[in-house]
């Protein structure tokens, strides 16, 4: 008896492992250098909210990935919105100096709006002397 229920908790806990959902995030960035056809990776990136009052108010920073990623900005919260303006700060000079390389372009900021549920993707092209933005899926 003691190990029937034994396997009924054992089988009960591998299935809500099993179910559990992962986290979901409601913003994601890439940052593509053109120049090179490749993801930059290494590259820091600060996201910030804007506050009723006008003040930029840091949110998260985080580092890409070896694919010029981060997928996981803004986890989304059951009755929490993340509606708002937002600013992401790409410090882009450290990155061309670890390729031995000038830029003109110390950091580049993006403030963009977020509106609804949806996700946002805010992807970069990125070259030592100009860059491109649009909003992505």
């Amino acid at each position: 008896m003691k190990s029937r229920n034994f396997l009924i908790v054992l089988m009960l806990a591998f299935a809500s492992f099993s179910f559990a959902q992962e986290a979901k995030f409601q913003l994601s960035s890439h940052i593509l250098d053109v120049t090179k056809g490749e993801p930059a990776p290494g590259v820091k990136i600060a996201l910030a909210k804007q506050d009723k009052a006008g003040n930029w108010m840091t949110v998260d920073e985080k580092v890409t990935d070896k694919n010029g990623r981060i997928t996981d900005f803004l986890k989304e919260t059951k009755g929490v919105s993340n509606e708002g303006i937002y600013k992401l700060t790409y410090f882009t000079a450290p990155y061309f100096k670890s390729l031995n390389q000038n830029s003109f372009y110390p950091f580049i900021e993006v403030v963009f709006e977020i509106k609804g549920e949806n996700h946002f993707h805010v992807p970069i092209t990125l070259s030592a002397y100009g860059y491109s933005t649009y909003r992505g899926n």
